[in-house]
């Protein structure tokens, strides 16, 4: 791609930031920050807005962009320099290669919504579409096997759970399967209730029991025909304040 200064392309002032941001994180740490990362240190108020202004350089081609992996960011940096809108990076590093060691180890997962570790709220784990926050989840520090495409994750909500270090405010990360066995912690669709809960799965005959891990809350008895397993837990990610 060729510009020229008259053909600048109008770059607003968050979006300056972003790009100042990059090139900083990339200077300092070797590699492209997340999304995540973007919206604190710029102060953008969700991952949809700092998508849609990312969008917005990539069409301007003052950014590349690989979405199938963590900290897909590359900076276009002969047209930035080009276009007066960053100065050149003072190490040489322009970003086309950073970080594919540490993103082979990053499993980019899709933060579907909340789950309710209390009463069932409601969230249909399947919907893909409108996806704007995903989760990068270290595949050996969470063994995790497989493709990204198998794994999904949501944020708990109550604390029906906690007797299983499971508490509000948690990200579980989920592997799509729609069996598992007794004992094992489900995202679990009630049809009947069209609400998705989070509790260890028993199948008693025709029935399916939801237990939580919190003596305070009650089982969740349905029909085993009515009860659908989106996924099976398979990890928990805690943020520390």
């Amino acid at each position: 791609m060729t510009t020229s200064a008259n053909s600048a392309p109008k770059v607003s002032d968050k979006q300056f930031r972003i790009l100042e941001y990059i090139a900083s994180f990339l200077s300092a740490e070797g590699f492209p920050p997340t999304i995540r990362e973007i919206c604190k240190a710029v102060q953008i108020s969700s991952t949809s807005v700092a998508n849609y202004n990312l969008d917005k350089l990539e069409a301007m081609g003052l950014i590349s962009r690989r979405r199938e992996v963590s900290r897909g960011l590359t900076l276009n940096w002969p047209i930035l320099v080009d276009l007066g809108i960053l100065s050149p990076p003072e190490n040489g590093a322009d970003g086309a290669d950073a970080g594919q060691e540490e993103r082979s180890d990053l499993f980019r997962v899709p933060l579907l919504g909340h789950i309710a570790a209390g009463e069932p709220i409601m969230v249909e784990p399947r919907d893909l579409s409108n996806v704007d926050e995903w989760v990068d989840v270290a595949q050996t520090t969470f063994k995790l096997s497989g493709s990204p495409k198998d794994y999904f994750a949501l944020r708990v909500k109550g604390d029906s759970m906690i007797d299983a270090s499971v508490l509000d405010g948690d990200i579980v990360i989920l592997r799509h399967q729609a069996t598992a066995e007794n004992g094992e912690m489900v995202a679990a669709w009630i049809e009947d209730d069209g609400e998705t809960t989070l509790k260890h799965l028993y199948k008693e005959g025709k029935k399916v029991r939801l237990q939580p891990a919190n003596p305070n809350f009650d089982p969740i008895v349905r029909n085993a025909s009515q009860v659908r397993i989106n996924g099976k837990v398979v990890s928990v990610m805690r943020y520390l304040n």
